[in-house]
């Protein structure tokens, strides 16, 4: 069975108590949410292995720790992932990037896939996939998934808010996979969000769609208008970003559509 780590560092408890209030800004949220990967990260990353090395200092030769194997990746999950990864770089800017994207239909509420990138190498790496909420589980199962279909093997998953419920599935699902939770809450409500957390996936959505985020891997943000707000959509396909919006709403009228480098 899969670790469950719990963080309990007054540090994190303290900010995820901040981004948790209603009257938390934008850009306080993403800055907090930065801070708070970073210290998971620190949290996450203790169990992993060493080797000894010989080095040469100023003075002498020494013998030395060094992380065993290929350096680390971290596969954020488009988009709301996207805001832990500066904070993971900052411990680890070594780490490879992957970008995995998923969206939840709104109404089976089961993910569907539109991108995945992943360093040539990952199966050969420790690979760390990230999202900031943890729900039903059903995206984060499928991201795992896809990764272990591409021949993955070391595979932890972080994220800051999580229900039991998902937490239950992902363990049935991938049992290998440890988990690294910022703050577990109750339970979820009827929409399949976690109950003291909808003002929080609010922020994370309007905080993403606010910003015009540079990705690697020659990913394109699109901007797709409606009569309402705006809707991002990351991708390599501008078909894609009109398929997953037609899926979402039939009804929906199209007026302009503009590509956002």
């Amino acid at each position: 069975m899969s670790k469950v780590k719990v963080m309990d560092h007054p540090l994190i408890q303290h900010k995820i108590g901040i981004i948790r209030r209603k009257d938390t800004c934008s850009k306080d949220f993403r800055t907090i949410i930065s801070e708070i990967a970073m210290l998971m990260c620190y949290e996450a990353t203790r169990d992993l292995k060493l080797t000894d090395i010989e080095i040469e200092t100023p003075i002498c030769t020494a013998t030395v720790k060094e992380l065993q194997g290929k350096k680390l990746a971290v596969v954020p999950i488009l988009r709301a992932g996207l805001g832990m990864v500066d904070g993971m770089l900052s411990i680890i800017p070594s780490a490879k990037i992957g970008h995995i994207g998923l969206y939840r239909d709104p109404k089976t509420l089961e993910p569907v896939e539109y991108y995945c990138k992943l360093p040539a190498d990952s199966e050969e790496r420790e690979v760390f996939v990230v999202d900031p909420m943890l729900a039903t589980g059903g995206s984060a199962i499928a991201a795992i998934q896809m990764l272990k279909d591409k021949g993955v093997k070391h595979i932890h998953f972080m994220c800051i808010i999580a229900a039991p419920e998902g937490v239950k599935k992902m363990q049935e699902c991938h049992p290998d996979v440890d988990m690294y939770i910022g703050a577990l809450d109750e339970q979820l409500n009827s929409t399949a969000i976690s109950s003291r957390d909808l003002a929080m996936q609010e922020t994370v959505s309007s905080a993403q769609n606010r910003r015009c985020l540079s990705l690697t891997e020659n990913v394109i943000w699109r901007k797709v208008w409606t009569k309402k707000e705006p809707t991002i959509f990351p991708g390599t396909s501008i078909l894609w970003g009109l398929h997953i919006l037609r899926h979402s709403d039939p009804k929906i009228q199209i007026h302009r559509l503009a590509a956002v480098l």
